[in-house]
């Protein structure tokens, strides 16, 4: 069936910010659609609010809105472009509910747009808890005892009858409906969990309703990633089997593809249901994530649930087959048929053959709860990983230890790294292993090692006998290698995913010297080909694994290559905006004439696409992976500042090896984070820095904070997102962060930095050729210094700053530029107290704002850095002066407190955020209030607000809290500052507080939906007292906006005042880059 002709626009909508439970891996599938339909002549209007993703660069839809993701924007939208269609499947579940919001609200019907990819009532059928069940009845599969509820009362007799039909009352699993990530789900072991947990799902689901039902713990879960088109073609693109039991969400499960357990018989009726189900459901036109649970004792197969739409998992199948889900699915839904359609890999099989692959793929999540010490990290139903890896290997073994190196923990494998846990204690190591969390994987090594059998650990975990047999089988390898130090097989070592560094550490040598022996012996790796059907057909696209095999499948050319080295997982401090760094790479050298290389290990990014780069690796980025591939492709030139602090951290290793870091040198990028050299190459330049010192113990740190007084600001050097950041405010609490926060020592001193109270902190990007530089932009933070950059909103152009300070931070940003001999990209941060400029970091590589200055300023700035560090010249590249906007940008933080229920939101230096939103307008308030939206923290025009502040606020907010009283809100205050703010005049609540233990108090407001905002300031930032934690958390989960901080509490003022004054427009980036041009 052709495309059909009637369509001539397409309306796509993107997923918004990056959050647990929708990564980056909706701008791969938004990235395919936008190039899958441009292809067939459509045109493209896209609207999301994230400016880290590729798909909303300019040259990607025709037409772009990076604009809230909400229905009543989307409506603007659809009014003033007029689209033939809406693709709701390719943005995630943010993408699914607005388009489900729009149709019950009639405006599709109104405005003659048509639903493509999925109907209305396939996604109802599928997304909806009842409605699926009833479907699943109807074509005879089994499916867990279960219950629809709307209101506690209807759960509570869910829970009786399900107990009546089971024999058992707990544990239950609570699903909400159109969520993310299982967000607001868990499993209750009792009534009391059981009604909290009810009660958040109703909460949290857009239309009050939660499945209950009867729990499978323990039984194993797969996922079927399944196509189906108009003709009825239906093809499974990839099995994927959990390593984890039931009971962990599978984004927070490891994964391995494809099936390991299953019999063929067993499979093929997993597949008959997987066709029976989407059949049912109604999807033909694209994809959909369809999951099973079975009995390991019965073989009992249950249908757990199915996302209509393009999900988390098909960028993974995707990566792991090498079969493009989302650009297939962007085909379907306008027409075209699977047999119609190419395989782009092989070019001579259709899209309607199932991939056959004769590899092993292991996914891994990535945690940070090293960022939320108060959050549980035990894993539920509610998925809290903020990232993940995927590895490649012929067998199981190879490929989990690749991806367990790949995670950026420092872990090198399985175990014998050095990074041991040793659990001497048999009881913690049994709750460990008995209780899924991060490590569980790193505590089965320890368990084999105490002597722990596999019936044992099977009783205990529910994880497969399999798959424990095959981690035993690598334990038990490690003391041959031990006892063979001397006449090492590196080969069989090798084939068990073995690492140089493991071995290093079991042979007692370094690991240089373990690679040189391993080469003189000729163990080399050799690379393999993702090729979608198992070697039968060639593969065009060059998309490579490591393996130590016999055959090696690389291709050499004449062309001049360069190596791009991306950021892996992703974790809170390293995100999307990395790879939207790379990505750029790829594109400017190809254009250039240059082969591009690609080497990344995150199966969610744009960056290990198989048609960003002319070559991709997915591989670890371990100083080993990389080296191998450099001396397999012989590279010209190497970038690494473009991934963020992970190549970073490979850059002096790999040079000495001979790789050619083109761009700013290591070297540079070292003498930066010096502070020895670092000062002193400020004082040459005469520029200012807050007094600052370092320290290798308690003493010494005692004695510089003596030196230049408090507050101070302590943290490691080296370090990646503000980790183990904090502002210090006397002696006790600095002596405590020396003894638990960090390892001092010589060679990672702690850095001690006076901290500048109330300042206003400045980020500036700026690219250089070595001889011209231009400001790419000047930020302006809205939260004062002290707050990390990336928590931050900041806009652009500055708002407050005076030109004075702002040529000073021109000239400041080129000088520092020039002395650091930078060649591509620099990011600095200022802070500016009075009309005094402070420097207080240089970064010489891409930050994490180049994707929001370059969506803001109309130019690709990782583009030209790549080009730059290529050896071209901005003169020639035509970008030889600084651009100021007409409009105000802002950029947002998007954070995870509600996966961490109870978890304080207070913002401090150490990052938090998980992503990001933009807000454009011609009018300032107008566009943070966008911002807000966007990061689904709509600020309110009416009703009821918390004020409660620390007394060094108190005077200085009258004024900002005057305005919400002028603008018609009703205030309600504690004692203390209601009497500040009666004293002033102004009309005040008083309430209750938490402590007095009298009623009503403001978690009553907050809970009988009485409250509309909240500015709540810490009265201390290192240890809050608990009322007020418990005040902000259970604002945030009854979302409700809260502000920490009066700039941020003024900005909102602004805004609220041009959302009661102005009507919210809407306009494409590319109609306000027109205005600058």
């Amino acid at each position: 069936m052709p495309k059909d002709t009637h369509i001539k626009k397409i309306l796509l909508i993107g997923s918004g910010p990056i959050v647990i439970g929708q990564g980056c891996e909706f701008d791969y599938s938004g990235v395919q659609a936008c190039k899958a339909l441009k292809e067939e002549g459509y045109e493209v209007i896209l609207v999301n609010s994230n400016p880290a993703t590729i798909m909303t660069d300019p040259e990607f839809a025709d037409r772009t809105y990076i604009e809230p993701v909400t229905p009543e924007i989307v409506e603007k939208i659809i009014i003033r472009e007029n689209p033939d269609a809406l693709l709701p499947t390719l943005g995630g579940q943010t993408g699914l509910n607005t388009a489900m919001e729009l149709v019950r609200r009639g405006i599709l019907e109104k405005n003659n747009v048509k639903l493509i990819g999925a109907n209305a009532e396939a996604i109802e059928k599928g997304e909806d808890r009842l409605a699926f069940k009833e479907a699943m009845i109807k074509i005879g599969l089994d499916i867990p005892q279960s219950g629809v509820a709307h209101t506690m009362d209807e759960a509570i007799e869910i829970a009786k009858d399900i107990s009546k039909k089971t024999g058992t009352r707990f544990p239950l699993i609570i699903r909400p409906a159109y969520t993310l990530g299982g967000s607001g789900g868990g499993i209750a072991y009792n009534n009391e969990e059981y009604e909290e947990i009810v009660n958040r799902g109703l909460d949290m689901s857009p239309v009050t309703e939660v499945l209950i039902e009867e729990s499978l713990l323990g039984w194993k879960e797969f996922e079927m990633e399944v196509m189906r088109d108009r003709k009825d073609n239906c093809v499974v693109i990839c099995s994927i089997e959990n390593l984890d039991p039931m009971g962990v969400h599978t984004g927070d499960s490891i994964t391995v593809a494809p099936t390991q357990t299953l019999t063929d018989k067993e499979y093929q009726i997993m597949r008959d249901a997987s066709f029976a189900i989407i059949r049912e459901i109604g999807v033909e036109t694209g994809g959909s994530n369809i999951q099973f649970s079975m009995c390991p004792d019965t073989g009992r197969m249950i249908v757990i649930e199915m996302n209509p739409r393009v999900s988390r998992s098909s960028a993974l199948a995707s990566k792991a087959t090498g079969f493009p889900i989302a650009k297939i699915a962007a085909k379907l839904a306008v027409g075209y048929t699977l047999d119609e359609l190419p395989n782009d890999i092989t070019r001579e099989t259709p899209a309607s053959f199932e991939p056959t692959i004769d590899y092993c793929v292991v996914k891994t999540p990535r945690f940070t709860f090293e960022k939320f010490p108060s959050a549980d990290d035990s894993l539920t139903t509610q998925m809290k990983s903020v990232g993940e890896a995927m590895s490649i290997g012929r067998t199981f073994k190879e490929a989990m230890q690749k991806a367990l190196r790949s995670l950026e923990t420092g872990r090198f494998g399985f175990g014998a790294d050095g990074k041991e846990l040793n659990v001497e204690d048999k009881e913690k190591l049994l709750s460990k292993i008995a209780i899924p969390n991060a490590e569980r994987i790193f505590y089965l090594r320890e368990a084999f090692k105490l002597g722990m059998n596999i019936e044992e650990l099977y009783e205990i975990t529910g994880i497969d006998r399999w798959f424990l047999r095959q981690l035993e089988d690598i334990s038990t390898y490690e003391e041959k290698i031990k006892s063979d130090d001397t006449d090492i097989d590196f080969k069989a070592a090798k084939k068990l995913g073995f690492s140089d560094r493991q071995i290093s550490h079991l042979t007692n040598q370094t690991e240089t010297q373990v690679r040189e022996s391993r080469k003189k012996q000729g163990i080399l790796p050799t690379y393999r080909l993702v090729d979608t059907c198992a070697a039968e057909f060639e593969a065009f696209t060059p998309y490579y694994y490591s393996t130590y095999g016999d055959e090696n499948e690389t291709r050499d050319g004449e062309t001049k290559k360069i190596m791009i080295l991306g950021g892996g997982p992703n974790r809170i401090g390293q995100g999307i905006e990395f790879d939207y760094c790379c990505v750029h790479a790829a594109f400017a050298l190809k254009e250039l004439g240059f082969e591009t290389i690609m080497v990344n290990s995150n199966p969610e990014t744009v960056s290990t696409d198989y048609d960003t780069s002319d070559k991709l690796y997915f591989e670890p980025l371990t100083f080993e992976d990389v080296l191998n591939i450099f001396e397999s492709e012989k590279p010209y030139g190497t970038i690494v500042q473009f991934g963020g602090q992970t190549p970073l951290n490979l850059a002096a290793g790999l040079e000495s090896n001979g790789v050619n870091v083109i761009g700013t040198s290591p070297k540079s990028i070292e003498q930066a984070e010096d502070r020895k050299f670092f000062s002193a190459l400020l004082d040459e330049l005469g520029l200012k820095q807050a007094e600052a010192g370092t320290a290798t113990s308690a003493e010494e740190a005692l004695e510089v904070a003596k030196r230049i007084s408090y507050p101070v600001l302590v943290r490691p050097s080296f370090v990646l997102g503000g980790r183990a950041m904090v502002i210090v405010y006397d002696d006790n609490e600095l002596k405590s962060y020396m003894s638990s926060a960090v390892e001092a020592s010589p060679e990672r001193p702690v850095l001690v930095d006076r901290f500048l109270e109330d300042a206003t902190e400045v980020d500036v990007d700026i690219i250089s050729d070595g001889d011209d530089s231009v400001v790419g932009a000047i930020m302006e933070h809205i939260e004062q210094a002290g707050i990390h950059s990336g928590d931050s909103a900041c806009v652009i152009p500055p708002f407050s700053l005076s030109d004075t300070i702002k040529s000073e931070i021109t000239d400041a940003s080129k000088a520092l530029a020039k002395k650091l001999e930078v060649k591509g990209l620099m990011n600095i941060q200022f802070a500016v107290k009075g009309e005094e400029l402070y420097v207080i970091e240089v970064n010489p590589r891409a930050s994490r704002t180049v994707p929001f200055v370059s969506k803001t300023i109309g130019v690709p700035l990782a583009k030209l850095a790549a080009k730059v560090m290529a050896g071209e010249k901005l003169k020639d590249l035509g970008f030889t002066k600084e651009i100021t906007p007409d409009h105000y940008s802002v950029k947002e933080a998007v954070f995870p407190f509600v996966k961490f229920p109870g978890t304080d939101i207070v913002l401090g230096p150490e990052m938090k955020a998980t992503g990001e939103v933009m807000g454009i307008d011609n009018d300032l308030g107008m566009a943070y209030a966008k911002s807000q939206m966007a990061a689904s923290s709509p600020l309110p025009t009416e009703g009821n607000i918390f004020i409660s502040l620390k007394d060094r606020d108190k005077e200085k907010a009258i004024d900002i809290i005057r305005e919400y009283h002028e603008l018609g809100f009703n205030l309600y205050s504690t004692s203390g500052t209601a009497k500040v703010i009666d004293d002033a005049g102004i009309p005040v609540t008083k309430l209750f507080k938490l402590a007095e233990k009298r009623r009503p108090n403001v978690l009553d407001m907050i809970k009988n939906g009485e409250l509309n905002f909240v500015i709540n300031t810490p009265s201390t930032e290192r240890t809050p007292r608990a009322d007020e934690v418990k005040i902000r958390s259970s604002a945030v989960a009854n979302s409700i906006p809260v502000m920490t901080n009066l700039r941020a509490a003024k900005a909102s003022v602004l805004a609220i005042r041009s959302l009661k004054s102005l009507n919210t427009g809407v306009r494409t980036i590319q109609e306000f880059h027109s205005d600058i041009i």
